[in-house]
């Protein structure tokens, strides 16, 4: 096991992880900007070290002052966390050419399903269902029309080293489709310094449907279940839950171990998440997000167990402490992703928090990194923290996650705490009835 981890990240998954390791009895060192010098995890952890001022790019995702810090505090291991550098394959390798260990996959695996058009042959060569579609890029209008014809219209066109909803267009005819393919390159060359782009079947009215997986790099994996992530606005999650409302046993248990045993053929190490559209009882691949997810506590609240811990112990050479007939479901959980934002229009609202208080009782679990009096800096991501609300059903968590949202005070910043509010109260939610285009057409009707 390692002796020290330092924790390449900030806020409240910093927090997570560092009370993981401390569990584990590792020594922890927590990396902060200066911007950060009073955040919480620099606060509990054992030894902390500034590597940079404000903008990320000077210190979260300054490489050499990271490694840096780790031989200067003698860490043996870094956890990444979700951003920053967690899908960062170069990292991945810098690390291991320095004899630290990176808690997450191989550099090559992370290349892989970072590119989109790779990770969907990987995808289909393993046994994953995938959207129809081009089979790599598509490089001219002729190709694109050909492709479209084929699979049928509407289609989406989207940027090879994308995410975010960044180079993704829509074409529903031949009309809109040269029109797309440029915007989509455009937008992708200057958001990801690399315009390739691909032609995939547009689904209209698909559920964000992605599974969780860990990895033991020695030909051995394991599936814990899934995930509804189809509250979205503009393609970023905003309420994560488990499990999902659409989806029978049978179903759970048929793409469960697809992904299981893909994960296993690959000889992936660590957690990861396969992610998927769902429609009309059939998956379709989008992509495989090679790091810890921010929806993570859902499966933990249904499994008990700790993927943290399981990164942990396999980066470590221990293994899985766990085996896929150890897995039970219990329950139900949801995640409200608490964000520093105006709840209509979405604008971030950094400021100071003047009042922070929490819910509490059974079955809440908020993971944050804020508190009273705490300076929410303008430079990084608006998620503050994270709801956690676990039922023994679905129905009883939502009741249980009412009460919670009534409990949950931030005073002095706007939230997205009145959201959330209003979609625990509403008709489609309380029934489970939504899709990944629900939350914007629901936003724009209360406008």
């Amino acid at each position: 096991m390692f002796q020290k981890i330092l924790i390449a990240n900030r806020g409240e998954i910093a927090l997570r992880v560092l009370r993981a390791a401390k569990e584990l009895g590792i020594k922890t060192v927590a990396i902060h900007s200066t911007a950060d010098a009073d955040a919480m995890h620099v606060k509990l952890a054992d030894e902390s070290v500034c590597v940079g001022p404000p903008p990320s790019r000077d210190s979260y995702l300054n490489i050499h002052q990271i490694v840096a810090a780790c031989e200067i505090t003698g860490a043996d291991a870094i956890h990444p966390g979700y951003g920053f550098l967690s899908e960062n394959a170069r990292f991945a390798d810098i690390l291991a050419a320095h004899n630290i260990t990176f808690i997450g996959p191989s550099g090559d695996h992370i290349r892989v399903m970072g590119d989109k058009i790779e990770a969907k042959r990987t995808a289909k060569r393993l046994g994953i269902p995938v959207v129809p579609g081009s089979d790599g890029a598509v490089t001219d209008e002729k190709e694109a029309r050909r492709i479209a014809a084929e699979i049928g219209y509407p289609v989406i066109i989207k940027a090879s080293a994308g995410g975010g909803g960044r180079g993704m267009k829509v074409a529903r005819n031949e009309d809109d489709l040269d029109v797309a393919l440029a915007t989509a390159r455009s937008e992708a060359g200057a958001a990801f310094g690399d315009d390739a782009v691909y032609i995939e079947k547009y689904l209209e009215k698909p559920r964000h449907i992605e599974i969780q997986v860990v990895g033991d790099g020695q030909g051995g994996g394991i599936h814990l279940g899934e995930r509804d992530c189809s509250l979205q606005r503009r393609h970023q999650k905003v309420w994560e839950e488990a499990n999902s409302p659409a989806l029978n046993d049978e179903e759970r248990a048929r793409i469960g171990d697809v992904c299981a045993q893909a994960i296993a053929d690959l000889g992936y190490s660590g957690a990861g998440t396969i992610e998927f559209l769902y429609e009309d009882g059939g998956f379709y691949f989008i992509e495989m997000n090679t790091r810890l997810q921010v929806e993570h506590p859902v499966t933990e609240a249904i499994t008990g167990i700790d993927l943290v811990h399981e990164q942990i112990r396999v980066a470590s050479g221990g293994g899985l402490s766990v085996t896929q007939s150890d897995i039970r479901f219990h329950g139900h959980a949801i995640e409200c992703r608490i964000n520093a934002e105006d709840p209509r229009t979405f604008v971030p609202s950094p400021g100071t928090i003047s009042h922070f208080h929490t819910p509490g009782g059974l079955g809440i679990r908020v993971d944050s990194g804020v508190y009273s009096g705490y300076k929410i800096p303008p430079y990084y991501d608006s998620l503050i923290g994270k709801l956690i609300v676990h039922g023994r059903n679905r129905v009883e968590c939502m009741m249980r996650l009412r009460r919670a949202l009534d409990e949950f005070v931030v005073d002095g910043i706007k939230t997205t705490l009145p959201l959330f509010r209003d979609l625990v109260g509403n008709l489609d939610i309380a029934n489970g009835d939504y899709d990944i285009h629900w939350l914007e057409k629901h936003l724009s009707q209360s406008k």
